[in-house]
């Protein structure tokens, strides 16, 4: 059947999110692939921003990073 994966994101938020966007239910498949699809992009995002604050020679990832990484 369905395989378990661990996720950094729980689904309980996630399918929250998708209630708040209208959503009557939410089947277990869909948040799962929400989440997936959300750590996608947040990881892409972390890793840009993690590469912007060390082009500007710093260790520490700063607010401005994340906005500018996730504008890209």
């Amino acid at each position: 059947m369905g395989e378990k994966r661990s996720t950094v994101i729980p689904k309980a938020p996630v399918a929250r999110i998708l209630m708040n966007a209208g959503a009557k239910r939410v089947a277990a498949g869909a948040a799962s692939v929400f989440t997936d699809k959300l750590e996608e992009i947040a990881r892409k995002i972390a890793e840009d921003s993690v590469r912007i604050a060390k082009h500007a020679g710093r260790k520490t990832v700063h607010e401005s990073d994340i906005k500018l990484a996730a504008r890209r």
